[in-house]
Order: structure tokens, then C-alpha cells, then sequence
């Protein structure tokens, strides 16, 4: 049995896999409550599923880019799930588990989550036999400079998230540009589940010290701190 968990968007995503299907799933859309849904939510799953902890085999969490308080509850939970269980780990990074479940669309796929400050996440996927490529690295900057990459890409692109969403009159002004519903709005706990089966199943784990949050810019708080006179 594996436990994955995402709390990289004001959604909290749990879920329990087995031999990467879903056995179960919980998504709660809570805003920054993170750290008050999280653990009634896997309290919930595992009771709801019948699952023991004794019988989990692994954790997989998302590891970002995201809001800088989600993922560190997310992550910090894992690892000291990991820890204590004395099972493996391992991290995916959430705008991959926003793509995967859109990887049949023939077009560029670029997940875009709201980061804040007038400024979103984002990376750019092909699909590939088997899955998704990404193209280029994870990136965060303002809707009008991805406005400018999808412009220098010049294909049709598929874009999802809440950060799309957010965004949507200035992304839409692009030629070619199409817009995932909102059910592709957070990342996927199910595309979790299937991805780190795939990773424990080659023994790509990590210890749990090794799991760290992916942070593309200094937090909030780091941010006005700056910003105050000495």
C-alpha cells in the first residue's frame, strides 16, 4: 500500500494506492488550513479504506512548486511519516501530477498554478509513449512572461491549473490556446499514486532527509521582511 499526499495548492490531496491503482481519495479544498485538514484527512482515508498504517509500504508526496506553508506541511508530514514507518519515500514535483492526467492531448501542455503576488508556476510537457516529457525547467514569473513563452513556442497548447484559471483573459489572448477545465485545476493525488508506483517499482526512492520542498522564489513573509525600513 502506498500513502501520497500533495499540499502544494489550497487544495489538500490524500490518497492510497495499490500496485498504482487508487483504492482511495480525499480532496478538500480548505485555503491555507493545511496544517488543520491534513492529518483528519489521511486519519480519514485510512480508516475509510480500511488501511493500516502497518500495512503502508511507502509515501509519495508533491513536492512543489507551490505555496510556501502548504508545502512544508506536506513535505514535513511525509517525512516524518516516512521515519517514523521506517518505509521509503519519494518526491514528484506537482506540476508534473497537474500534466499527467491530461497526457493524451497531442498539444504542448503547460500547468500553471497560482503563486502569488501576480505571478504563477509553471512547466511545459510533450507527450511521449508511456507518459510525459517535460520540456525545459520548472519556471515562476508574471502571466504576461508565460503570455511571451507560449508565444515563442507558436503551437497550440493546453493549459491547466489554478493559476490558468486565475489568468484566464490575458492566457486566452494567445492564438491557440486552450484552457483545461477546473477539475484539472490542482494536482492530481491519483496521478501521484501512479507515478511513485512507477518510481518505487524501479527503487527510485529517497531517504526521508532527502525530500525537500521546491521552492522557486523566497516565501511571503521573507519577501516583506525586505521590504521594511531598517
Amino acid at each position: 500500500m502506498l500513502l501520497a499526499i500533495d499540499t502544494a495548492t489550497p487544495q489538500v490531496g490524500v490518497a492510497v494506492g495499490v500496485d498504482g491503482a487508487v483504492v482511495g481519495r480525499v480532496e478538500l479544498a480548505r485555503g491555507q488550513r493545511h496544517a488543520e485538514a491534513l492529518a483528519p484527512a489521511i486519519d480519514y482515508l485510512l480508516r475509510a479504506t480500511g488501511v493500516g498504517l502497518e500495512q503502508l509500504a511507502g509515501i509519495a508526496v508533491g513536492i512543489g512548486p507551490g505555496l510556501f506553508t502548504g508545502l512544508r506541511v506536506g513535505v514535513t508530514t511525509a517525512r516524518v511519516m516516512a521515519q517514523v514507518l521506517r518505509v521509503p519515500i519519494v518526491g514528484i514535483a506537482s506540476l508534473d501530477l497537474v500534466a499527467y492526467p491530461l497526457r493524451q492531448t497531442p498539444r504542448l501542455l503547460v500547468p500553471a498554478l497560482d503563486a502569488r503576488r501576480h505571478e504563477v508556476f509553471w512547466a511545459a510537457y510533450r507527450a511521449v509513449p508511456g507518459g510525459l516529457q517535460r520540456v525545459g525547467d520548472y519556471s515562476v514569473g508574471t502571466p504576461a512572461e508565460l503570455v511571451a513563452e507560449l508565444a515563442a513556442h507558436g503551437e497550440e497548447a493546453l493549459l491547466a491549473g489554478d493559476g490558468a484559471l486565475r489568468y484566464r483573459s490575458e492566457l486566452e489572448a494567445v492564438d491557440r490556446v486552450e484552457l483545461a477545465g477546473p477539475e484539472f485545476a490542482a494536482p492530481s493525488a491519483g496521478a501521484l499514486i501512479e507515478l511513485a508506483h512507477a518510481r518505487f517499482e524501479r527503487e527510485e526512492f529517497s531517504k526521508p532527509t532527502e525530500i525537500v520542498p521546491l521552492y522557486l522564489r523566497r516565501s511571503d513573509a521573507e519577501i516583506e521582511w525586505d521590504r521594511k525600513p531598517a
